[in-house]
């Protein structure tokens, strides 16, 4: 069974709908019989390179509420991340545009790679303030993902894998995807959201091996 996880490195859900999958996958009989399969999604294709602002000040212009209210809704995405374990640091985040991000983590996926990759990208952004948008940030990332530095650059500072990532984005139109995590099975059904790890398992239940 093959499982395509649309996804963006900056959407909080996304990391926490990853773990309570993992969770499920882990304890699904089959799992071997699973392949996961990481596709682009970028929540705001039109965002710089990097904010000016804190990301609770952009939250705040983005869905027109209060400081106060952007920080609660950090604190409170924060606060279940904790119960997965992963200590989200969101106050120090540097949000920005990802494109370039999900080059990368094209380019480490035809390295067969594409797993380590993602996890390690979204721990550096929500756990160690990686600017997102920043090529030689994510290009220092290489060695750590088993890639070589100048390749990374380099790729980076062209094109490749543009079409991979349009590709994806183009296909999660196609599917009415409009927000994400969104699990695909077996290009059949589809679960939107970081759901409990429940209902992941009882997702891949219904997942009869040949």
């Amino acid at each position: 069974m093959q499982i395509e996880i649309w996804s963006d490195v900056i959407c909080p859900w996304c990391y926490i709908g990853k773990r309570r999958f993992e969770a499920a996958l882990a304890a699904f009989p089959h799992k071997e019989k699973v392949t996961v399969v990481w596709r682009s999604f970028e929540l705001d294709p039109h965002a710089p390179k990097q904010y000016p602002e804190s990301l609770e000040a952009m939250l705040s212009r983005k869905y027109h509420v209060s400081p106060q209210e952007a920080a609660a809704m950090n604190t409170r995405v924060s606060s279940l991340a904790r119960e997965i374990g992963l200590e989200y640091r969101l106050s120090e985040a540097r949000p920005g545009n990802t494109f370039d991000a999900h080059r990368l983590l094209h380019f480490a996926a035809s390295r067969q790679l594409g797993e380590q990759a993602t996890e390690r990208l979204m721990h550096a952004y929500f756990c160690e303030s990686l600017p997102v948008g920043d090529a030689d940030a994510l290009a220092l990332l290489a060695p750590e993902l088993g890639l070589d530095t100048d390749e990374v650059r380099a790729i980076l500072a062209s094109d490749a894998f543009a079409a991979e990532v349009r590709a994806d984005e183009k296909r999660a139109t196609e599917l009415g995807i409009t927000g994400v995590p969104f699990f695909v099975f077996d290009g059949k059904a589809g679960i939107s959201g970081a759901q409990a790890v429940e209902t992941f398992a009882d997702a891949l239940a219904q997942y009869v091996p040949n």
